[in-house]
């Protein structure tokens, strides 16, 4: 008798480790780390106190709480972002990264949660038609390297594309009357350009530009492993769209949807 209540106490307390380790396991798949880059306000950056805070770290602190798991967002710059994620120093990047078919040979990506918009800005009054003909002979600024750039080169051939290394620069010669028009992210545009007193004189021109060259919009991107976390995200993506929250979110933001449904 004492041996078989031996056996059976190893056997309990067998189970009970057995137990404890699953539901650190459990624990441990319910805890994630979300990347962001922390410099680029008001997508993701730090407030005076050092926290990271944006649109970007709300939206993914929605997705957590909808997926019902402990989140933690570091900081990360955007070189090492991609490798971060693969060498699963996090688990996630939420960090408005575009979806473009390069990235993807590196990683995987939920749904869409912001359009990518680009879009003209010129002097008031001074242009009316933003088509191909309508723009032949003017000079159109734009980033070297970006989405925008490699849609003008291949689509606006009328054109004289003026290429610069920043968006800042060419701001600064749209100002100075050295481009007619510029074309950017439409909400590079809001935050940035259309925030200085000097750029009072100037709008939105033509339509709102988006899908083929100009991308796929921006998703949160993931190891391709990883696909039941992928269809976690996509479930709280839905759900937080659906009943407003991410428009609530944006709302605080910006002044315009960021994703048409």
């Amino acid at each position: 008798m004492t041996g078989f209540r031996k056996l059976l106490t190893l056997a309990v307390t067998g189970l009970s480790l057995s137990l404890g380790m699953l539901a650190g396991s459990a624990d441990a798949q319910e805890k994630l780390k979300l990347a962001t880059e922390g410099t680029y306000p008001p997508w993701n950056y730090r407030d005076p106190s050092g926290k990271l805070v944006g649109w970007d770290v709300e939206i993914g602190f929605a997705l957590c709480e909808r997926m019902k798991v402990e989140c933690e967002f570091v900081a990360q710059e955007w070189d090492g972002i991609i490798p971060g994620l693969n060498a699963k120093k996090f688990d996630l990047i939420v960090a408005s990264m575009g979806i473009t078919a390069k990235r993807k040979e590196q990683v995987a990506f939920s749904n869409a949660y912001k359009d990518t918009i680009s879009k003209f800005v010129a002097k008031k009054g001074a242009v009316k038609d933003t088509s191909v003909d309508g723009l032949a002979g003017k000079r159109i600024g734009v980033q070297r390297g970006s989405i925008q750039h490699d849609f003008l080169t291949k689509t606006y051939t009328k054109s004289d594309i003026a290429v610069y290394d920043k968006t800042t620069d060419v701001e600064l010669d749209l100002l100075s009357d050295r481009v007619d028009v510029m074309l950017q992210n439409k909400l590079t545009s809001f935050s940035g350009f259309f925030k200085k007193a000097e750029s009072s004189g100037y709008e939105f021109v033509g339509p709102d530009l988006k899908g083929g060259l100009l991308g796929e919009g921006s998703g949160i991107a993931m190891r391709k492993e990883d696909t039941q976390l992928r269809d976690r995200v996509n479930k709280a993506l839905a759900e937080i769209i659906a009943d407003g929250t991410h428009e609530k979110i944006s709302a605080k933001y910006f002044p315009f949807k960021l994703l048409e449904n």
